[in-house]
């Protein structure tokens, strides 16, 4: 049924921009109010069809499921906040006990924050105490949060860090592998990676000692920056970097990890151990979680070093243990649905590219998958308005999208969706796209 947007929903909108402090919400003029699996529904009563996840957070399906309501009620009913991070309480630690599991052996220190930012915010203040050193290194396009702290790591958008540069921490960068828009203007694999030679011969030589940068921070994908998966031995060559001169490596799971790239940590996709990750979005089961995990070799810390009051919020925690023993029994299944779907989505996406000029690369692991739109395929000049040409009619077809980067938009159905649904939506997406591309001068 054609999406209507009724009075209700503009007055919200208008209410919402009067009295709201401005963030990142665009002109989509969706305002939720219920869902389950699938879909999700407006206060209209629009019925929307999700390649959103809201952000991935929904991996699980719309509002998570039963057993994650389930598990919030019945703690609900008991209590909801313990100040785990004054006060002892078993079902934050039963989580944590739990998530480690999912780690590699080495791998058995847990702190709770509430968000992805604060998860980083805590990755790298525990980088520079554990390694005392003063810089950290990450990657342009990178998104690591907006937070002062993990904004000094954070260079996928200017406007991020406006008015801010006198406070934040010092911070070396350097290309990431973004092969489609190669700023070398090489093509891998005859680059010979050349974005690895710049970082070894540049910023590490020119710019600051390797011996003072404390951590090396990558996304496995890139998500903000534009869902860009990289080379697998870029990865490795990162982690052989971080082992010559003594960083840690820093694998920043909040959007790719969960299973949202086909195995529980993406950074497995590469087969690279990292020293610290760091996760939130779909580890809460739709409540805010943001975890850090680190290896036990690392030690502890002092008391008092870094904390929040709703960390380790006991409401929460037993979503994430309840969402996380769901991944747990399910892990075979939810592995091979991933690969099958997302590999669908990848040859419908492929075809849509070979038949439309205004997709210009489609990418892709798991079911985290990036289109990314141009007004050319020769020249690659971002196609900003036709990208959001292209989200706005899906959205009055009843599918919700996502934009990202400069002209992308993101895939990420929720991992449990049918293989029915996820044909119905793509059939979605392909007309919106068919029908923008029509219009190109």
């Amino acid at each position: 049924m054609p999406v209507k947007i009724t009075k209700r929903i503009r007055d919200v909108i208008k209410r919402d921009k009067k009295r709201m402090a401005t963030t990142t919400r665009g002109e989509t003029l969706f305002v939720a109010d219920r869902g389950e699996g699938d879909y999700v529904y407006d206060i209209a009563n629009n019925k929307f069809l999700d390649f959103s996840s809201f952000i991935s957070v929904y991996n699980l399906g719309v509002n998570a499921n039963n057993e994650v309501r389930s598990a919030i009620i019945s703690q609900t009913s008991k209590l909801t906040h313990g100040a785990f991070n004054d006060f002892y309480s078993e079902v934050p630690l039963e989580f944590a006990e739990n998530l480690v599991t999912m780690f590699p052996k080495e791998f058995g220190r847990v702190f709770l924050s509430n968000s992805g930012t604060e998860a980083n915010e805590a990755a790298l203040k525990f980088s520079k105490m554990y390694n005392d050193r003063p810089y950290s290194f990450s990657f342009y396009g990178a998104f690591h949060g907006r937070t002062i702290g993990s904004l000094s790591i954070t260079a996928s958008k200017s406007r991020h860090r406006e008015h801010l540069g006198s406070m934040l921490g010092p911070t070396v960068r350097a290309p990431y592998a973004y092969c489609y828009r190669c700023p070398f203007k090489l093509e891998y694999p005859s680059c010979g990676m050349a974005c690895v030679d710049y970082i070894k011969k540049y910023p590490l030589t020119k710019e600051v000692n390797p011996k003072e940068v404390s951590a090396l921070f990558v996304e496995p994908i890139q998500g903000e920056g534009g869902y860009i998966v990289p080379p697998k031995e870029f990865i490795k060559e990162m982690r052989n970097i971080a082992d010559e001169h003594g960083m840690l490596l820093v694998s920043d799971e909040i959007q790719a990890g969960y299973m949202r790239a086909g195995k529980f940590l993406a950074m497995d996709n590469f087969d690279v151990k990292a020293d610290i990750y760091t996760m939130a979005k779909g580890i809460g089961g739709g409540l805010p979680l943001g975890v850090t995990v680190t290896k036990t070799s690392l030690g502890d810390l002092p008391p008092g070093i870094f904390s929040g009051t709703m960390g380790g919020n006991l409401v929460v925690a037993a979503a994430a243990n309840a969402s996380l023993n769901y991944i747990k029994r399910h892990q075979s299944e939810l592995k091979s649905g991933i690969s099958r779907k997302g590999k669908y989505m990848m040859k419908r996406l492929e075809h849509m590219r070979d038949r439309y000029e205004i997709v210009g690369d489609v990418r892709g692991m798991g079911m985290m998958i990036g289109i990314e739109f141009v007004k050319d395929k020769k020249t690659k000049e971002p196609a900003v308005k036709e990208r959001d040409m292209v989200i706005e009619n899906a959205f009055y077809d009843n599918l919700l999208l996502l934009p990202c980067g400069v002209s992308v938009i993101r895939v990420i159905p929720p991992l449990t969706m049918s293989d029915e649904h996820i044909e119905e939506g793509m059939n979605i997406l392909e007309a919106a796209i068919k029908k923008v591309n029509s219009m190109r001068k």
